[in-house]
């Protein structure tokens, strides 16, 4: 079950462009682009995957919801989820 109510094309887009912003970093590096402007860029990309997981995570914790009686099972999976998002 795949648990987020996101369309599949509309993540992939969304990876997609995370994938083009982590190309471009790389471009950047290899330019020898001002290091400021590249730490920049990389926040970006981890602001722009934080929106993604947060999206997932709020669409889990809502399915949770609606299916009590997995309840207790599916907390745990969430907040070991979270708990990695957390510890990076």
């Amino acid at each position: 079950m795949r648990g987020y109510s996101a369309s599949k094309d509309d993540l992939l887009k969304r990876l997609a462009r995370v994938e083009g912003q982590v190309r471009g970093v790389s471009g950047m590096v290899e330019e020898d682009r001002y290091c400021i402007d590249i730490v920049t860029q990389i926040n970006a990309v981890r602001a722009a995957l934080d929106k993604i997981a947060l999206g997932l995570v709020d669409d889990h914790v809502r399915d949770c919801l609606r299916n009590a009686n997995r309840a207790d099972e599916r907390t745990d999976e969430l907040m070991d989820a979270v708990g990695r998002m957390l510890s990076r």
